[in-house]
């Protein structure tokens, strides 16, 4: 469980924490990372869940919360969650769609801001959702720039191939269609560092039946956009 503080709650809280920052875990495999008995992890693991510190993925499975990104934002250490509301809130309002921003962790990507569409049929990613790297157009944005030992390895249980990522570097954005969730569709673009690294990806996602089999006819240059105004309100910020 690592060094001890001397406060042996805040220990093992600190443990599930840190054992979900690897990705989704149930029970049993939180019990298994952490060391801490059963019971234990489920007190814990709820308790965190009522202050919104750990959340339930759309399987059930036990993610860091969305609490965490509101007290990095609220601290001021994280310039892109701070600048991503707007933007986002923007996108959806251009779009009809909902709008999401997702960022790398470990081998998955975590919704780390969303703006949902306010009524009817809408694809809604809770923030703090940790989603798989293999499928869905805002994986293929995070994979397209990674350096190529990474790249390769992500392609391995992956639903694109290398081409089609080279694809997607070449426009500058991604489209899946019912590759995430059946009857879904999005189209992602990346999110640039001041210093040029791809660091998140902001998708728009909706039913195939809006969206249509070629989302991102409809709407990647309204993503492109956002994006890049993303991207931009950075560089200005690191001035």
């Amino acid at each position: 469980m690592g060094q001890s503080s001397g406060v042996g709650v805040l220990d093992k809280a600190a443990s599930v924490l840190t054992a979900l920052e690897s990705g989704p875990m149930t029970l049993a495999t939180l019990v298994q990372a952490t060391g801490l008995a059963r019971p234990t992890a489920h007190r814990l693991a709820v308790a965190l869940e009522f202050h919104r510190l750990v959340s339930r993925d759309l399987q059930g499975r036990f993610v860091l919360g969305p609490r965490l990104v509101e007290l990095a934002a609220a601290a001021g250490d994280d310039k892109l969650l701070v600048k991503a509301g707007p933007v986002l809130e923007r996108l959806r309002d251009i779009t009809g769609e909902s709008a999401q921003l997702y960022r790398r962790q470990g081998e998955t990507r975590v919704c780390v801001a969303a703006a949902d569409r306010p009524s009817g049929l809408r694809d809604s990613i809770p923030v703090g959702s940790q989603l798989s790297l293999t499928a869905g157009s805002a994986a293929q944005v995070l994979l397209a720039w990674e350096e190529p030992e990474r790249l390769s390895r992500g392609l391995t249980e992956s639903n694109f191939s290398a081409v089609g990522l080279s694809n997607v570097r070449k426009r500058g954005w991604a489209q899946s269609v019912a590759e995430r969730e059946a009857g879904v569709a999005s189209v992602s673009a990346p999110v640039r560092s001041p210093q040029g690294k791809v660091i998140a990806a902001i998708s728009v996602s909706g039913p195939i039946e809006r969206l249509t089999r070629q989302p991102g006819r409809l709407h990647a240059p309204a993503v492109i956009a956002a994006a890049e105004h993303l991207s931009e309100m950075l560089v200005r910020d690191d001035d």
